[in-house]
């Protein structure tokens, strides 16, 4: 099973992942749910850090740090950190914003590793529906340093269109930024493991489908 396959199968595992009849924020009905809430334990956590150190890995992405978005990109930042070393015998630096910046102390906007001029970063996050944690987050960076964003990584693409274009929100953010996400998954994977038996749902393909034909972005 690869490890995509794999992270699908912990995803519905651990019911992060759910099917049925869900009306998402921008109001479309969905035959299918991603609920990142649903990580709780440190178990999860580990598996999940292991996750997204592969993806690093296998798409070539190095860098000086990771960068976790407060808030939900902070736990993904440090397991991942960890996954990193663990697995695959790279030390990497990680940090992530603070709310306000510190006036006290060591000071400064970002916990962790300091960025410098010339840094490489890689920033964590969990989905992206509009970019938004990736549009809130380039500022910080760019008042801490001049940093060079090497990528994002996210556990899932819908490869949903947004609600004004045709383009996904991962499409959207190279367009404007230059900056490349990478999925763990797609939601072309998570068809294709239902289809391939690997997990449960297939009363849901015509309707997973059909909305994916619907609100699929063109790009």
């Amino acid at each position: 099973m690869t490890y995509k396959n794999e992270f699908i199968k912990f995803m519905v595992e651990n019911g992060v992942l759910k099917f049925g009849e869900f009306t998402l924020k921008s109001g479309r009905i969905a035959p299918y749910f991603i609920n990142t809430g649903n990580y709780k334990s440190g178990a999860q956590l580990a598996k999940l850090g292991e996750y997204y150190a592969r993806c690093i890995v296998e798409n070539g992405l190095k860098a000086d740090a990771l960068v976790g978005p407060a808030y939900k990109g902070i736990p993904l930042a440090v397991t991942t950190a960890v996954a990193l070393y663990n697995n695959h015998n790279i030390d990497i630096e990680y940090c992530f914003d603070r709310k306000e910046v510190k006036d006290h102390g060591e000071g400064g906007l970002f916990v962790g590793k300091q960025l410098k001029d010339g840094d490489k970063v890689i920033i964590i996050e969990d989905v992206m529906t509009s970019g938004k944690a990736l549009r809130e987050i380039l500022p910080k960076l760019a008042s801490a340093a001049d940093v060079r964003v090497e990528g994002m990584v996210i556990s899932v693409d819908r490869m949903e269109r947004g609600l004004e274009s045709r383009l996904s929100a991962v499409r959207e953010v190279y367009e404007e930024f230059g900056i490349k996400v990478f999925p763990i998954v797609t939601i072309n994977d998570i068809i294709s493991a239902i289809e391939q038996g690997v997990i449960g749902g297939k009363e849901y393909l015509d309707k997973m489908k059909e909305y994916r034909q619907i609100y699929g972005a063109e790009i």
